[in-house]
């Protein structure tokens, strides 16, 4: 059983690499994108220079670009699947970008409402983070039936876990388990966080959280 007074997990969130639409600015949610030439390389050019280190398990958005990302990144781990961390639904904004949209009553709005309002035709911020929440937990019990099923001596009393997802569902996952709101934790295509996962008071928590 994972004891956590004994044990640690570090967690390595990362945001997938640069789609086409990244690249244009569009609201990149639902469309099953893979990676653009540009942000295959910028990748390739990140794992060279170290900025990824070494994980004991690994996790993904079921999304092309995730894939593609953590093919480039990790290609000897074999990865877990998790469907509920796939990018939010932007709905009636879904492939538009600002420029597309500045003239929409209802973009205006939904800026207006520093992005609480639901996505016209799509998902509340609220649903969103409660799937994201949902996935997080989906993983905790994977990673428990694993560490179960290893032998004595291949249990690690701190396990590096890796995520390759977007940068929404990094957003909804430290709205939950850290400090700040959900777009304190912004990131760009490639980069994302370091941090602990550690039970404090009863409750799971992202504690000492870096940018990578």
């Amino acid at each position: 059983m994972w004891n956590w007074a004994e044990n640690q997990i570090k967690l390595f969130l990362f945001r997938h690499g640069a789609a086409p639409a990244n690249k244009e600015h569009r609201y990149l949610g639902r469309t099953d994108q893979g990676l653009s030439p540009e942000g295959a390389e910028a990748l390739e050019k990140g794992k060279k220079a170290g900025m990824y280190p070494a994980v004991d398990a690994l996790f993904l958005s079921p999304m092309k670009r995730c894939l593609e990302t953590a093919a480039i990144l990790y290609p000897k781990q074999e990865p877990v699947i998790i469907p509920e961390w796939e990018e939010i639904d932007f709905g009636a904004f879904e492939g538009k970008n600002y420029e597309e949209l500045k003239g929409d009553s209802r973009y205006q709005a939904w800026i207006d409402s520093n992005g609480t309002l639901p996505f016209p035709e799509g998902e509340s911020r609220e649903a969103f983070i409660s799937r994201c929440e949902k996935g997080f937990y989906k993983m905790l019990a994977i990673l428990e039936k694993k560490y179960k099923q290893n032998n004595e001596q291949d249990r690690k009393q701190e396990m590096s876990v890796g995520l390759v997802v977007h940068g929404g569902t990094i957003m909804a996952l430290f709205d939950t388990f850290s400090d700040g709101e959900y777009f304190d934790y912004q990131t760009g295509n490639g980069h994302g966080y370091c941090c602990r996962l550690e039970r404090e008071h009863g409750k799971l928590r992202l504690l000492d959280c870096k940018r990578l």
